[in-house]
């Protein structure tokens, strides 16, 4: 049993979700069930790396905050695991489209090229509709100033939903949320 954290567009293993999701899980003694890859800025090679260097299972639990809600979606509909998903952008391609072009990450301020052809890539990874809506976890904040909150309820009809009244797009108040996480997830030790 493993708690897989996909993070967003620009951003890396160091984002703050990330850090409160491997400090909670340390602190219950879980810590080694964690896994936060950095994800290239490419799709086909960000899921290639979740395939086969990672090879979710049954039993894992993917987190995916943001575009790495995209990724959560599609890795979880191929490996019947769950998937818990942070504000996730549920059309992917449509909001990207306007990165593309030279882009900075956001924790180390690296440079890279967000191409156009990443965009037809982010559109073969799209759901159109989840197969077991039980193994899903939406948490949505309504306040989210990137992606629209109603999209992602209508993306995950019959899953769990979690919508916070305001918010961010980060999850600011993620660590008043992390045990929820956890307990969907069936960490050892977790609680709601």
């Amino acid at each position: 049993m493993r708690l897989i954290y996909l993070h967003g567009f620009r951003s890396s293993s160091r984002s703050f979700k990330a850090r409160v999701l491997q400090a909670r899980l340390a602190a219950i003694g879980a810590g080694a069930c964690f896994l936060a890859p950095d994800l290239p800025p490419e799709p086909e090679r960000a899921i290639a790396l979740v395939q086969e260097s990672i090879r979710p299972g049954a039993a894992d639990t993917i987190v995916g905050s943001s575009l790495g809600g995209c990724y959560a979606t599609w890795l979880t509909e191929q490996a019947g695991c769950k998937a818990v998903l942070l504000n996730p952008a549920v059309h992917a391609a449509r909001d990207l489209a306007g990165q593309v072009g030279p882009q900075l990450g956001y924790h180390d301020g690296e440079p890279f090229e967000f191409e156009a052809a990443y965009i037809d890539q982010l559109r073969s990874y799209q759901v159109e509709r989840i197969s077991r809506p039980e193994r899903y976890f939406l948490v949505a904040a309504q306040g989210d100033e990137v992606l629209d909150w109603k999209e992602m309820v209508a993306a995950y009809p019959g899953a769990r939903h979690k919508i916070l009244a305001g918010g961010d797009h980060g999850l600011s108040d993620f660590e008043s949320h992390v045990d929820e996480v956890l307990a969907f997830a069936g960490m050892p030790g977790s609680a709601a």
